[in-house]
């Protein structure tokens, strides 16, 4: 019984890409792939400076919010899918629940 045994914490945690949330670090890297589709230095730079921005900004709207709030403000403004519509709850343009 001396095994030493790790006791995880904190299971709800955000998934992170280095110290970044997954939410706050997506516009940086989909900007830098939209900057090498551009084919410049330029191009690129302009792209990362328009993400990083971006993530800045999301950053600043998210921080006194919900862990959870990028998604729960796409689940609200995005249209449905197949993929992303859920079962348990009413589809996001019905916006009057009863109960």
């Amino acid at each position: 019984m001396l095994a030493d045994t790790y006791i995880p914490r904190r299971l709800d945690d955000q998934w992170k890409i280095g110290l970044w949330d997954v939410d706050v670090a997506a516009p940086v890297l989909f900007m830098m792939f939209v900057g090498y589709l551009g084919g410049s230095k330029l191009a690129f730079c302009l792209a990362v400076s328009v993400g990083f921005f971006a993530s800045r900004w999301l950053a600043r709207i998210k921080s006194d919010k919900h862990p959870a709030f990028a998604m729960h403000w796409l689940y609200w403004h995005l249209p449905t899918n197949p993929v992303s519509a859920m079962r348990a709850t009413p589809p996001s343009h019905i916006r009057r629940m009863v109960g």
